[in-house]
């Protein structure tokens, strides 16, 4: 089980992430005393740090530095300041990504996986995939999107699932097919064609046009 160690003066923001990690299968914990923040970082021994940049005393960069001179531990940046500099700052200082404030809870959920997935090539626990904010849940085979839920068939989760792990590739539509259909029955191409552009009604009405972009006489891609 990975351990999330949680560095958040907002108590609110902090439980909330905690029961959410918790919900997903991850252990957590969070500072409160923002005097010692490197104490509890060595005796929790996380395995990610999810740091804010407004704290008491001493701000997120800071810690992120103290954090980086003994630890190669993935950080990951929570906060409100939006500002390009702010970003730039947070990476050049060792972070690993930025997720801004007010934030969509699967989105934490979904950027702390892809962050333990770099770090740990032995993470296997996958249970989401995300693109732009699309967030493709593969226990329950349903899209959220900016806290909007969409149910979908086999065969649109199928072809969500096959497009959003080759992002930025074209991907075939006998690739497609074979993998909606991996048996030797006939299917006509049409139903490939159906199944797509149903897909892409669902999505239209979630705010997602042009999600899924079609490569004339190749197939479909998905861009982040």
């Amino acid at each position: 089980m990975y351990k999330i160690l949680i560095v958040e003066d907002d108590s609110v923001i902090a439980t909330l992430l905690e029961d959410g990690l918790r919900k997903w299968g991850f252990e957590s914990d969070h500072v409160t005393d923002f005097v010692h923040v490197i104490d509890q970082f060595q005796s929790y021994q996380p395995h990610l740090v999810l740091l804010d940049i407004s704290l008491p005393f001493f701000n997120g960069y800071y810690w992120c530095n103290e954090i980086r001179k003994q630890s190669k531990v993935p950080i990951v940046f929570l906060s409100s300041r939006t500002e390009n500099m702010d970003i730039i700052m947070a990476m050049n200082m060792g972070g690993d990504d930025f997720v801004t404030k007010p934030f969509s809870l699967d989105i934490v959920i979904a950027k702390l996986q892809a962050v333990l997935r770099r770090a740990y090539s032995y993470y296997s626990e996958i249970t989401t995939l995300e693109v732009n904010g699309v967030i493709l849940n593969l226990n329950d085979t349903s899209v959220t999107y900016q806290d909007k839920k969409l149910e979908l068939t086999k065969n649109e989760y199928k072809i969500m699932q096959v497009l959003m792990e080759q992002k930025n590739q074209v991907v075939t539509r006998d690739q497609l097919m074979k993998k909606l259909w991996d048996n030797d029955t006939f299917i006509d191409d049409n139903t490939l064609t159906v199944n797509v552009n149903r897909l892409r009604k669902k999505l239209e009405d979630c705010g997602l046009s042009d999600f899924i972009n079609t490569k004339k006489g190749l197939g479909y891609m998905i861009h982040d």
